[in-house]
């Protein structure tokens, strides 16, 4: 379960690649990928095990000038999704 403590990290089978032919972000695993739009990839990237869910909010929100609170169900439901694929691992 991902809460805001939880330091997200990409699960070792996924790698972050960026098409330039297409100009966009794209989560690869083995036999498939999911193209991330532009928020997706920020959110991915910092999705390093350095940092907290609730830290990975604080900047976005920051750098966005939003609410964190609307900005936390949005970081959550995309990193459930990710989890949910196995696709995201908690860093220990």
């Amino acid at each position: 379960m991902i809460s805001a403590e939880t330091r997200p990290r990409i699960a070792s089978k996924a790698r972050l690649r960026y098409d330039r032919k297409t100009e966009r972000t794209m989560l690869l695993y083995p036999e498939k990928g999911l193209v991330l739009n532009p928020t997706a990839t920020e959110i991915a990237k910092l999705c390093t095990g350095e940092h907290t869910v609730a830290a990975i909010v604080a900047q976005l929100a920051a750098r966005y000038g939003k609410e964190a609170s609307a900005i936390e169900r949005e970081v959550m439901s995309f990193l459930g999704a990710l989890a949910d694929r196995g696709l995201l691992q908690e860093a220990e």
